[in-house]
């Protein structure tokens, strides 16, 4: 087998929601693998973890700060990205948000903010860098990061669980357009991660055991899970993998 189907040495990315979890794992393993990074989030990135990982593998890193619920900012950052690096090759949609409230409840601000942020955004961002790269004629790689929500409704998270199974079926969408001109769109579904959004649900004694009993494996994932999942869609390693969601949930989908 030829590893160097793996290897990102002389492409770039660009990461949104970079600053931390699962977005930071995902921009420094693309390092890792030789990608230079444009790493974005809402807040100032600059001497952000982020960057001085991503330098330390001897990779560039351009730190971009833009709020993604404002609608003409996903254009604006791919730009800004483009410009940075000289192209982008590779596109994580990462960022998102979740609220939660029962539907009766549920706000019209809540539903338009995660709908902005978690689907907008990821089409306007992809729209963009599906531009880019058939202009480029070098194609490109897309992946966005889904949900278990995108296959289960959720309870108490209407506009996220809609957004997730949205982002599912845009990757379908445009990998149906895309493929051919060498642009592979995919997507990764994460299951329960040890991140800072389950804290709550970690430091639950009696939440996180039931949450445990029903992963086959046994543990909660981490970022590197999802990160390690990262590269291979975004190496030559998938380039016949087109509109696909992978999920990444140590058998949680399987009970």
């Amino acid at each position: 087998m030829n590893l160097d189907v793996f290897s990102l040495e002389g492409k770039t990315a660009l990461v949104t929601g970079a600053s931390r979890g699962l977005g930071q794992g995902m921009a420094v393993a693309l390092a890792r693998a030789g990608a230079d990074v444009a790493v974005a989030d809402i807040a100032a990135l600059s001497s952000d973890d982020t960057c001085q990982k991503i330098t330390a593998f001897g990779r560039k890193a351009v730190a971009i700060v833009g709020d993604l619920s404002q609608s003409d900012v996903p254009e604006t950052l791919f730009a800004t990205a483009v410009e940075k690096l000289g192209k982008v090759d590779i596109l994580v949609n990462n960022a998102g948000i979740i609220r939660r409230a029962p539907a009766v409840e549920f706000s019209d601000k809540d539903w338009d903010d995660v709908i902005q942020i978690n689907l907008n955004a990821v089409f306007k961002l992809s729209r963009a860098a599906g531009r880019h790269m058939i202009a480029s004629g070098r194609g490109g790689k897309i992946i966005s990061t889904a949900s278990l929500l995108s296959f289960q409704g959720g309870v108490f998270v209407p506009s996220y669980a809609a957004s997730k199974g949205a982002v599912a079926q845009l990757t379908k969408a445009f990998a149906n357009e895309w493929a051919s001109q060498g642009i592979n769109v995919n997507a990764i579904a994460p299951g329960y991660m040890a991140t800072d959004n389950t804290a709550p649900l970690r430091a639950d004694e009696d939440r996180s055991k039931a949450i445990l009993a029903r992963i086959p494996a046994g543990r909660w994932g981490t970022p590197e899970d999802v990160a390690n999942v990262a590269v291979f869609l975004a190496s030559k390693a998938s380039d016949y993998i087109n509109g696909h969601v992978l999920v990444v949930d140590g058998g949680w989908m399987a009970r």
